[in-house]
């Protein structure tokens, strides 16, 4: 896969186990609700029906993170979660997660990705939708942990 001219800089690999405290304090930083815990980035580091993808750029080894899943027999893989540093944001980084997400998923034959997003999350809808993804299907009503309602999204892949 040829990296678009924004996201040149950026690399993305899979996660390691060293990467985990680096995942969970991002995690904790970023949301308040409907965290990943410890033991759970733990599990789907070794995991086939997981990707954890890491980012970095210009000798900063963490700038964010994405999280894959697939089901077995589907053709669908989700996005689970995405998150990058303060500092990273409109650097390319949430572009270049979601492209190696979308190059994971095509790895596994997955015809489309989907995701959920919160409502009052402009600034990622409209990442995902300058990347391709279109609304699916009604408000999800109380999505969140937290009560908030969410967009879901879906991208067919080449």
């Amino acid at each position: 896969m040829t990296p678009s001219p924004a996201t040149a800089a950026v690399r993305v690999r899979r996660a390691e186990l060293s990467d985990l405290d680096d995942l969970v304090a991002l995690e904790q930083a970023t949301f308040d609700h409907d965290l990943v815990s410890r033991a759970q980035f733990r599990r789907h580091l070794d995991s086939d029906s997981a990707r954890v993808l890491v980012a970095s750029a210009n000798h900063r080894r963490f700038l964010g993170t994405a999280l894959v899943f697939f089901r077995k027999g589907s053709r669908v893989a989700r996005l689970y979660s995405i998150a990058s540093l303060p500092e990273a944001r409109g650097k390319g980084v949430g572009t270049a997660l979601i492209e190696a997400a979308e190059a994971a998923a095509r790895q596994r034959r997955c015809q489309s990705l989907r995701l959920e997003v919160r409502i009052d999350n402009e600034s990622a809808i409209r990442l995902y939708e300058r990347l391709g993804y279109r609304r699916i299907g009604p408000v999800e009503k109380g999505f969140y942990e937290d009560g908030s309602d969410a967009f879901r999204y879906a991208k067919t892949l080449a």
